[in-house]
């Protein structure tokens, strides 16, 4: 399904490549004010939220994943054993560059995803499954990544989330 796989992939895509575009300003600013990278790495929003790189790590993991069961694909599996900043842009590479080999063809409008919720098997048609549940998870660890920096005094701003700073 053309349509799907349009609104899909490079909305993905897009999303990724603007939250690598965060990472290396915020890298860069780190360098400039001589900060502990591992400190930033670790940063988290409260104390009962996931660290900057969980976060980074689940925004690629409901990348590729939304485009692994859209498109009937295997989900690569990438572990997760990023420990700097590069760790972290390697992996957005690697899941952006997943995310070019689907091919339009493969979006099946009648392809049932299935996913776990609560522990329990849930079925989705693919355009319910990516705008309820995929695109939230995956903005909601995107933004919660910018929103670290942010708040932990990176100088960025909405047109840098949006990929255009």
């Amino acid at each position: 399904m053309t349509a799907l796989y349009d609104q899909s992939v490079p909305f993905l895509i897009r999303g990724l490549e603007s939250l690598s575009k965060v990472l290396k300003k915020a890298e860069a600013q780190a360098d400039e004010r001589k900060w502990d990278k591992d400190v930033i790495l670790n940063l988290r929003l409260a104390p009962d939220m996931l660290r900057l790189i969980s976060q980074v790590q689940l925004a690629s993991d409901f990348g590729k994943g939304a485009g692994a069961r859209l498109s009937g694909t295997t989900n690569p599996s990438m572990k997760d054993e990023e420990k700097t900043f590069e760790d972290l842009q390697a992996r957005i590479g690697k899941t952006i560059d997943f995310l070019k080999t689907l091919k339009k063809e493969d979006f099946d409008p009648a392809r049932t995803v299935t996913i776990k919720l609560s522990g329990k098997d849930t079925d989705f048609d693919p355009v319910t499954y990516f705008n309820a549940v995929a695109v939230p998870q995956f903005y909601f660890h995107a933004t919660t990544a910018y929103n670290i920096l942010r708040s932990n005094g990176f100088a960025l701003g909405k047109l840098d989330f949006m990929g255009r700073g």
